[in-house]
């Protein structure tokens, strides 16, 4: 499920074919410390994107190379909570996790709210009917 979610997620923001990503499910802690040092948030929390490219150079990427778009982390701990919390399945809210994470590497925000809404609206195409 997370597979196609990644390579439907992949194609909705035109990365390249020769696209790579890392995901990593870690503990409340390894997400708290890296939560602290890189956002300065001493907290938990459920997804930490880290870019590695920038999404306006990706044409540019010459295409029989790999592109690593960056890194997307997971407290799985934090995802079985939240999962609870909205009643809906672990795996539905790992895919939610993971688009939401694939979306930052590609340039999505949320800080304002019109951006907000651009980027529900690109999860709920990317998700579609995933229960």
């Amino acid at each position: 499920m997370l597979t196609a979610l990644i390579k439907r997620g992949l194609e909705y923001v035109n990365a390249p074919e020769t696209s790579e990503i890392s995901i990593s499910f870690v503990e409340p802690e390894e997400i708290r410390a890296l939560n602290k040092q890189y956002r300065g948030i001493d907290s938990e929390t459920d997804v930490l994107s880290f870019a590695l490219s920038d999404p306006d150079e990706w044409n540019a990427w010459q295409k029989s190379l790999p592109i690593a778009l960056g890194d997307i982390v997971i407290c799985t701990e934090v995802a079985r909570s939240q999962a609870d919390t909205y009643g809906h399945s672990l795996g539905r809210e790992l895919g939610f996790l993971v688009v939401h994470g694939l979306l930052h590497l590609s340039g999505y925000d949320h800080e304002e709210p019109e951006d907000e809404e651009i980027m529900r609206e690109a999860q709920r195409k990317i998700l579609g009917d995933l229960k």
